[in-house]
Order: structure tokens, then sequence, then C-alpha cells
């Protein structure tokens, strides 16, 4: 089962879209958004009407329009989001330091956002992603990662223009 991960696309379409169209040509089977919409109007390009597949997703710290978001993602949630896919354990929450032991307890991969950089590292047995930016605006790097469940290994994309 291949799963793609974004996070902080931060209103920037040209990239966000971008990363979306690359999901479609991977035949992702699900995405994992770390958050950071942040207005309503981009979210509708992975709102579940436009991307076919299970959407897991979760606020941001500049989400704020989280009515409008709720409403094109009715499962967008305050993390940690815990989710069992494939045979996996996937823990997901904005900030990785707002984790808990309690909540890492089961975890086989954690992906979290807010940072802008990439980790693709295993910490005591458990992944921990972060995909870096979609939006390119902080390090001038359009990234998204694909995870394999089967093989518990994450490949950074780097999303080109």
């Amino acid at each position: 089962m291949r799963i793609g991960v974004i996070s902080d696309t931060h209103d920037r379409l040209p990239t966000f879209s971008r990363a979306i169209a690359l999901f479609k040509r991977l035949g992702v089977d699900a995405v994992f958004h770390a958050g950071d919409y942040v207005a309503p109007f981009a979210a509708k390009l992975i709102a579940p009407d436009v991307l076919p597949v299970p959407l897991y997703c979760v606020y941001g710290n500049n989400d704020g329009e989280r009515a409008g978001l709720k409403k094109l993602l009715p499962n967008i949630v305050d993390g940690p989001l815990r989710v069992e896919l494939g045979g996996k354990t996937i823990l997901m929450h904005h900030w990785v330091d707002q984790l808990t032991p309690r909540d890492l307890l089961g975890a086989d991969a954690v992906i979290t956002g807010h940072t802008h950089e990439v980790v693709n590292e295993v910490r005591k047995g458990v992944l921990f992603l972060n995909p870096g930016e979609c939006c390119g605006w902080v390090n001038d790097r359009c990234s998204v990662m694909l995870l394999d469940l089967d093989t518990m290994k994450a490949d950074v994309i780097d999303v080109k223009g």
C-alpha cells in the first residue's frame, strides 16, 4: 500500500496542484496531509470529490478558517490522529513536539509538518516523517513523500514545475 504524504501547502495553488497531480499519477492508495492548508480555497484541491482516495488530515497552526476547512474536509481534526491502515498504525499531528510518549505507543509511523524541513528517519523502531513544505515559500523547495507501508520506507519527492 502506497501513501502520499504532504504538509504545509500554505495556499500556494501551483505547487499544491502539481503535488496532487503527482499523487494521482503514482496511484497512491491514500493521502495524509499534516496541516497548514491555510484557506478553504486551497483545500478544494484535495477535497474528496477531487482526489478519489481516502484522505486523512489534521489542522495546522495557520489554518484559521476552520469552519470552511471542515466543510470541505469533513474528517479534518486537531491532532493527534491515529489511523490503522495496511496493517500499520500511523500517527499524525502538525507538531512533533506536541506528541506525548503515550501518543507514540504502538505507532509504526509518525507524520508531522510545521517545520518545513524534511525528516525521514527511524527513532526507536518508529518511522518519523515530515515531507517538508509543499508550498516552497521558505526553502524554495516543494517536496512530498511516498510511503510504502509494505516496506515501511518513504521516498522524498521534489515536485517540479
